[in-house]
């Protein structure tokens, strides 16, 4: 039975995960390209938001390497040193996505924005140019970002969840981080063809360069999204409350189980989740009867939820008061007194 469940839970991640390299390979590939045509553009038009721009395609393209990185060593299987896997490097790197994002693309465009203000930067010219280069980049970008959303949308409705509280509540942060970025890259074209044509028209940069800062704006907002995302993750963020609340109620209607003591689950990987517990069992039974409950929970819990990868039980006495103390502290005493109250 667990071998079964096993080969299913790997047989699913591994459509999943070639699902999700399919995504970051093809932004790879727009990106790449993108990135080269907007340098010439930007030498051609000497327009600072076309620079910014070139810029944002380069850390673009950078970041789409950290995430394959990120896809294939998060598949490593656990060994000694790491018995519950890898899969938290996957937001160690996709963590360095947001830091990419802020500390290369964001201050290069600032910088360009500011030298265009402050009349740094060269004359335009040609903006014909920049304008079919962005169309380009405009068709290339879309074809990424339909890859993204559909990708993230399928993840979604595969966990019943609405889009938008996926992206919140989400533990895979590669098909966020294709998505955030794509969507960044299609904002970012917009303000550069706003740039170059109130340069053309005015024929001030000033335009010009208060595109560039609000590319750098938008790439800031970017990068404090996907880093406050992957910081939860490497923190150990507790399962979704889905999850949560249905592993808590299948614990507490065992016919064995008097009281669900405490409960603690934490994202180890994507779809990846560590399940420990203290149960309060029936005085009445005995020890081989114990271990039975847990072996059967064991199955239960693993059957019902792939994404459970270990569990640990621990029969305990509800009445320490030392446990239940350390237990309210964590979470706080609610109205019932239920440390685990409903979401």
């Amino acid at each position: 039975m667990f071998q079964l469940r096993h080969d299913t839970l790997r047989r699913v991640a591994k459509e999943k995960e070639q699902k999700g390299r399919l995504t970051v390979l093809l932004a790879l590939a727009a990106n790449l390209g993108i990135a080269l045509a907007k340098t010439v553009a930007a030498i051609i038009t000497g327009s600072a938001s076309m620079a910014a721009e070139a810029g944002h395609s380069y850390v673009d393209t950078i970041n789409e390497v950290l995430l394959l990185t990120a896809l294939r060593r998060s598949e490593r299987p656990a060994d000694q040193r790491h018995p519950f896997g890898h899969g938290n490097e996957r937001y160690f790197w996709s963590l360095l996505v947001a830091v990419c994002i802020f500390g290369m693309g964001a201050l290069f465009a600032f910088l360009q924005g500011f030298g265009a203000l402050l009349g740094k930067g060269a004359e335009e010219a040609s903006p014909l140019i920049g304008y079919v280069v962005l169309a380009v980049s405009a068709v290339l970008e879309t074809i990424s970002w339909r890859q993204a959303f559909r990708e993230t949308r399928r993840h979604s409705r595969e966990r019943g969840q609405g889009f938008l509280e996926f992206l919140r509540t989400t533990d895979d942060p590669t098909a966020k981080s294709v998505l955030f970025e794509d969507s960044a890259a299609l904002l970012g074209i917009a303000f550069a063809a706003g740039g170059l044509a109130t340069h053309q028209l005015t024929g001030s940069a000033v335009g010009d360069g208060i595109a560039s800062l609000m590319i750098g704006l938008m790439l800031t907002l970017v990068a404090f999204l996907l880093g406050r995302t992957n910081r939860e993750l490497l923190i150990g963020r507790q399962a979704r409350p889905a999850v949560l609340d249905g592993i808590r109620d299948m614990l507490a209607a065992a016919p064995e189980v008097e009281e669900v003591v405490d409960l603690m689950t934490m994202n180890v990987g994507t779809d990846q989740i560590l399940v420990c517990a203290r149960l309060d069992f029936d005085d009445g039974l005995g020890a081989a009867d114990v271990e039975r409950a847990c072996a059967r929970l064991d199955g239960e819990l693993h059957e019902k939820y792939l994404e459970v990868y270990e569990i640990f039980l621990e029969p305990v006495p509800r009445d320490d008061s030392g446990l239940r103390d350390r237990v309210m502290a964590r979470y706080g005493r609610y109205g019932n007194g239920d440390p685990f109250p409903k979401r």
